[in-house]
């Protein structure tokens, strides 16, 4: 196998690694209820998606305290 002859230096390294990162996944509001949301994926919250409900989300009931 090859080896390199010389060491890269640190600019050069750092300029390669320059796109090597993450980036944060585009959000919006919900048009219906106002909360963040994924582009192009059904609101967790209320079940819409481009103004048109498409899924029934069920709402957790709270127990009746003793």
């Amino acid at each position: 196998m090859a080896n390199p002859k010389r060491r890269h230096s640190n600019t050069r390294t750092r300029l390669r690694r320059a796109h090597d990162f993450l980036t944060a996944p585009g959000t919006s509001k919900c048009t219906h209820c106002g909360g963040p949301l994924m582009n192009h994926r059904i609101c967790p919250a209320c079940g819409y998606y481009r103004g048109k409900q498409v899924l029934t989300i069920k709402v957790k009931e709270k127990k009746p305290s003793r």
